[in-house]
C-alpha cells in the first residue's frame, strides 16, 4: 500500500502511484452511483475522503463489487497493462445500451517491469498534499456534473470497463481463473500494432466516443498523470 501521511500518499514508487489510483477509483465510482441515481440516494451515507465530503452506499453487496472491482483493476495496473478504465451506465432491458462512459485515463502512467514497482523513482516525490488536493477537486466536479449531464431514465445498471494498451506483449486477462470478461463488441477499441495500424479483424466499437463528451478534470502529481471525462452515447439522445 501506499504511504499516508493524513491521508496523503508519498509517490515515491509505482506501487504507491497504483494504490492511489485504486483509492481514489472507489470513491470516485460511489460517487457517480450516487449522483447518476443508480440507485436510491437514501442507500447512502454521509462520510468524508481527501478531507471532503463524499457519499458512500451502504449496500454490503454493492461495496463488495466495488472493492472486488477495483481490486482486480489493482492487480492489472501493476502489471502495466491498462490505457484506462471505465464506468459504463447501461438503459434498463431490453436494449441495455451504453448511455454514459466516465473514463479514468491512465495511459500516462509509466510503463516499467512488474519487478521494479517497488523501485523508488528518480529524484524527490511530489508534495504529499499535491494528489489530494487534486482528488478533492474532482471529486467535487463530479459531484456537480449532473446539472451539465442530460437526464438518465430509471432502473439503469452499471458496470465497470477496462482497456488494454497498444503493447504487442499485451494480452486480454480472460482465463477461467480471472474475474474478467470481454467487453461487449460495441465497446471494443480498435487494437493497434506496430504502433499505429490496426490488427487485422480489430474494428472499433459503434458506441465508443459518444455524441457528447464533457470534460471532468486533468490530475497530475509526479508519476500520477490521469485525464478524466465523461461521453454520453446516442442511445441516451434517442427517442
Amino acid at each position: 500500500m501506499a504511504t499516508y501521511t493524513a491521508d496523503a500518499p508519498v509517490l515515491d514508487n509505482y506501487h504507491a502511484v497504483v494504490s492511489a489510483f485504486s483509492d481514489f477509483l472507489t470513491v470516485a465510482i460511489h460517487t457517480i452511483l450516487y449522483e447518476r441515481d443508480i440507485y436510491p440516494r437514501s442507500s447512502f451515507l454521509a462520510a468524508r475522503k481527501f478531507n471532503c465530503p463524499v457519499r458512500q452506499s451502504r449496500h454490503p453487496k454493492v461495496c463488495k463489487w466495488i472493492q472486488d472491482a477495483v481490486a482486480a483493476v489493482e492487480v492489472e495496473m501493476l502489471k502495466c497493462t491498462l490505457s484506462n478504465v471505465s464506468i459504463v451506465i447501461h438503459a434498463p432491458p431490453p436494449s441495455s445500451a451504453p448511455l454514459e462512459r466516465f473514463l479514468f485515463s491512465t495511459a500516462a502512467f509509466p510503463s516499467l517491469p512488474s519487478s521494479e514497482v517497488l523501485t523508488p523513482f528518480n529524484g524527490s516525490p511530489p508534495p504529499a498534499a499535491d494528489l489530494p488536493e487534486q482528488f478533492r477537486a474532482t471529486i467535487s466536479r463530479l459531484s456537480s456534473l449532473s446539472s451539465a449531464l442530460s437526464p438518465l431514465p430509471p432502473d439503469c445498471s452499471f458496470t465497470l470497463v477496462t482497456e488494454l494498451r497498444d503493447d504487442a506483449d499485451i494480452h486480454p486477462p480472460l482465463a477461467s481463473d480471472t474475474p474478467w470478461l470481454a467487453a461487449e463488441p460495441r465497446l471494443q477499441k480498435q487494437r493497434k500494432q506496430n504502433g499505429s495500424e490496426a490488427q487485422p479483424g480489430s474494428t472499433r466499437g459503434k458506441d465508443l466516443g459518444g455524441v457528447k463528451t464533457t470534460p471532468i478534470r486533468n490530475v497530475e502529481s509526479g508519476a500520477f498523470v490521469m485525464e478524466m471525462w465523461v461521453e454520453e452515447g446516442k442511445a441516451k439522445f434517442e427517442e
